[in-house]
């Protein structure tokens, strides 16, 4: 049987997908991409690539569009714009791609995900940093983002 990802990925082959160098070379190119982290507010405030804007993904829909409590200006922005590169990012590369797909839908001409996440991100020794914009140990973003499953969240045997 297939799994939940794998099916996502083969349905989603068509987004874009940035590697950790990729997206390093993207921001040295274009300054002004945008980077929207899907996690939710508390792995934000944790770690994060410095300037990103944290919309957590159960909100995307309504943040990119006018009108909504949950609206984000410069997110709307970038697709009327359409000259704004917009980098998806989470921990690791699969809500971004789900992101950036939706992103897709609502017309947003150079969206992106980062394939890895920021698990990848960290590997490839990238700065992030916490919720006071102080550098956050690339050890600590190791544990940080360790799975801890327990026994009941395990497939049977």
């Amino acid at each position: 049987m297939m799994r939940f990802i794998e099916k996502i990925r083969d349905l989603l082959k068509d987004v874009p997908e940035d590697m950790p160098w990729d997206l390093e070379e993207r921001l040295q190119a274009h300054p002004d991409a945008l980077i929207v982290d899907v996690r939710e507010p508390d792995e934000f405030a944790f770690c994060h690539i410095a300037g990103s804007l944290n919309i957590p993904r159960g909100i995307l829909e309504s943040a990119a569009e006018w009108n909504f409590d949950e609206t984000v200006p410069e997110l709307v922005r970038a697709r009327e714009n359409g000259d704004r590169d917009v980098v998806v990012v989470c921990r690791s590369g699969h809500r971004s791609l789900l992101s950036a797909w939706s992103l897709q839908v609502l017309d947003y001409p150079r969206v992106v995900s980062l394939k890895t996440g920021l698990r990848g991100w960290n590997d490839f020794d990238q700065p992030m940093v916490d919720a006071n914009g102080k550098l956050v140990d690339p050890d600590e973003i190791d544990e940080f983002f360790t799975s801890k499953l327990r026994e009941d969240q395990r497939q049977p045997a």
